[in-house]
């Protein structure tokens, strides 16, 4: 009696003859199995972005308020600093146009979720240290909000990390909980 690794069966599957009916029905089950795990990953990389996408919602609430009452009138130039820290002078029109999004989409709703999290790490970040240092006027603001973008692009530089902007394009994140939805039913069928 000989034991294998489930890698070794794999190896010897892949490599044998498929008009041999064993090894055939091993090729299904390997096809099948790897199906299977693709499919887990990308539901979990939805989960994770729809969980994010929702958190940010949230947390952009947060931060502009939190913008509005040290000063900041023009949101728009105050979120701008912010991505063009994060993303290496890129502003959300910038982003948008790499992501090659309809005038409609938002580009929030295209993140992957490591994009997403840094992004609300950025949002989080800014939101305290404008409390946590009482600054006030719109120009300090932006300033914070940049400088805050800045170093969190820094330690993804630092850890290896790639680039936001360089982060593979993907759907809409309303695909992603229609994926989710078709998921759960499935599993309720079965």
């Amino acid at each position: 009696t000989v034991y294998l690794s489930r890698y070794a069966c794999y190896l010897i599957v892949q490599n044998s003859d498929p008009t041999k009916v064993v090894v055939a029905k091993g090729q299904t089950y390997f096809a099948i199995q790897t199906r299977r795990q693709e499919n887990t990953e990308n539901l979990i990389e939805d989960n994770k972005r729809v969980f994010l996408r929702e958190e940010m919602k949230k947390h952009n609430i947060n931060l502009t308020k939190t913008a509005k009452s040290a000063g900041v009138q023009n949101y728009a130039i105050f979120q701008n600093a912010g991505y063009k820290g994060l993303y290496g002078g890129l502003t959300s029109q910038d982003i948008h146009s790499k992501k090659g999004l309809k005038k409609s989409q938002q580009i929030l709703d295209h993140m992957n979720s490591e994009e997403l999290a840094a992004n609300l790490f950025r949002a989080t970040q800014t939101e305290a240290k404008i409390k946590r240092e009482d600054i006030k006027g719109e120009g300090n603001a932006n300033i914070a909000h940049f400088d805050v973008g800045q170093k969190v692009r820094n330690t993804i530089r630092n850890i290896g990390g790639t680039m936001p902007e360089d982060l593979p394009e993907v759907d809409g994140v309303g695909k992603a909980k229609t994926r989710i939805k078709k998921d759960e039913k499935k599993k309720l069928n079965n």
